[in-house]
């Protein structure tokens, strides 16, 4: 093997398939995929040595790709390999980077943001995953975390340079931890002892990116098929979607193992008209957002037989990622999934996050009854979470648990007027208004003999309600969720 003239650390030696370069940039690279005839070659001493074919790449039309350079607190790092991983809610790509010196980092997607984590050393052996329930808390090195997600994945292909390389289909454990300073922890059990990385959320645009795949190229491939229910075209806009609708018979098209051979789909009937149509641009939070996607939920408390439903907009911006705009009887609100995970009172009564105190609103039982668009995340009719909502003053906090995940969002609340003016939609502003909307401004446009009789109904109402012997007390409004859901965790 012989290094590279003017690359310092960087080795090349002929593939044992083809006789064609193969190209080591990173001393912590053991392992290389042939760029040209895909033999996975594993490093041995001053030779390398065939181990097998690797399976070919599913596109996820990333931006990032093999070569791309960048800074992570202020140290230069190169992309220089690609792990493609699967669990039964779909597909997912990490990418290794290479940092100067010994260290090699991973960039990764997380629920359409990225984290970008480092080798982080366990002070004490990582526990069995069976031990690592999802909504527990354990303490690695001095801090506390919560387990978000631990799911069996299997590696479906690779390219470049790779630090280790799980066997090809094997599944294997994963289990991700958060906590409420923002940290990620992930516990990859596909080797032996398990290694541990400690990462926070990234934006690309703060990596000071360059060598980015071309966006002309990506664009050209596209994602077209047809319905597989009535055979209309459907194409994919979002390089990340995992699920979406037909525009014809609202079936919805699981997109998670990809569109080539047999697609599962499921038929909706009754479909919910959204009030603001998907593809509308909206200007929120000093940020363009497109509308990609839309669903229903159904909730009830525990022991109640009432049921409540609200609507969720997933909203798309090219360099913030996915965000929920959450439309319910108590008002509008905008939220998005956290990169951490809050420490939550045992009783569940308060929350904390990034050194703000959430007080428990609402916990109750939630349903998606009806779904349009696409989603970053498999969604179908009938999926089942348990939330609790939190809130401090205007500040919004909600928890979603699943059998497999804990997901934590956070937002803010929305006036009516802005969530309008911001899709152009002034001439229904009307319909926008919600409960939260103040008594005041709701009776300035009634005269005073409608003013009269209301208060003459009230009074009537009040009267026959004092004669029940039934009350009620704790009910939660018929509002809605603070919003967001998420199958997927970080890496996912």
């Amino acid at each position: 093997m012989a290094e590279q003239p003017g690359a310092e650390r960087a080795y090349r030696a002929p593939c044992p398939g083809c006789g064609a370069p193969v190209e080591f940039r990173s001393a912590q690279s053991a392992f290389a995929v042939c760029p040209y005839c895909q033999s996975t070659v594993v490093r041995q001493g001053e030779t390398l040595a065939r181990i097998g074919k690797m399976a070919e790449l599913f596109d996820d039309f990333s931006p990032l790709q093999l070569f791309a350079a960048g800074r992570i607190q202020n140290q230069p790092f190169t992309i220089v390999g690609r792990l493609q991983y699967s669990n039964p809610g779909g597909r997912w790509t990490e990418w290794i980077a290479a940092l100067d010196g010994d260290r090699t980092g991973i960039l990764s997607e997380d629920n359409g943001a990225y984290v970008f984590a480092l080798p982080f050393e366990l002070q004490r052996a990582a526990p069995p995953p069976t031990e690592l329930r999802v909504g527990a808390t354990t303490a690695f090195n001095g801090q506390s975390y919560t387990v978000s997600s631990n799911e069996q994945v299997a590696l479906l292909s690779a390219q470049g340079e790779l630090p280790h390389l799980p066997e090809l289909g094997r599944a294997f454990p994963i289990v991700e931890l958060r906590n409420d300073k923002g940290l990620v922890l992930s516990i990859d059990y596909g080797t032996e002892p398990p290694t541990a990385y400690l990462g926070r959320s990234v934006q690309l645009e703060d990596l000071q990116l360059t060598g980015l795949r071309d966006e002309s190229a990506k664009d050209e491939k596209g994602r077209a098929f047809n319905c597989p229910n009535c055979g209309a075209p459907v194409t994919v806009n979002l390089a990340d979607s995992k699920s979406i609708t037909c525009g014809s018979c609202n079936s919805i098209i699981d997109l998670s193992q990809g569109i080539g051979g047999e697609l599962k789909h499921a038929e909706q009937n009754e479909p919910v008209r959204p009030l603001i149509a998907i593809g509308s641009m909206g200007q929120l939070q000093g940020a363009q957002w497109q509308v990609v996607g839309f669903q229903h939920r159904m909730g009830v408390e525990p022991g109640d037989d009432e049921h409540f439903g609200w609507n969720e907009y997933l909203l798309y911006n090219k360099k913030r990622g996915f965000s929920f705009l959450v439309d319910a009887e108590d008002g509008w609100s905008m939220v998005k999934p956290t990169t951490g995970a809050p420490v939550m009172a045992e009783n569940g009564s308060t929350a904390t996050y990034l050194g703000k105190r959430y007080v428990q609103q609402y916990a109750y039982n939630a349903e998606t009854t009806y779904v349009a668009g696409e989603f970053y995340w498999q969604v179908e009719r009938g999926q089942k979470t348990f939330n609790r909502d939190f809130a401090n003053g205007n500040a919004l906090l909600s928890m979603e648990r699943s059998a497999n995940e804990l997901t934590w969002s956070s937002g803010s609340k929305l006036d009516s007027g802005v969530v309008s003016a911001a899709f152009k939609l002034d001439d229904k502003k009307d319909m926008f208004v919600r409960g939260d909307a103040s008594p005041v401004s709701a009776a300035s446009g009634l005269g005073c003999g409608t003013i009269i009789f209301i208060v003459i109904v009230i009074i009537v109402l009040l009267v026959i309600l004092s004669t029940c012997s039934s009350s009620s007390s704790g009910s939660r409004s018929s509002g809605g969720s603070y919003g967001g859901y998420s199958s997927g965790g970080g890496h996912k």
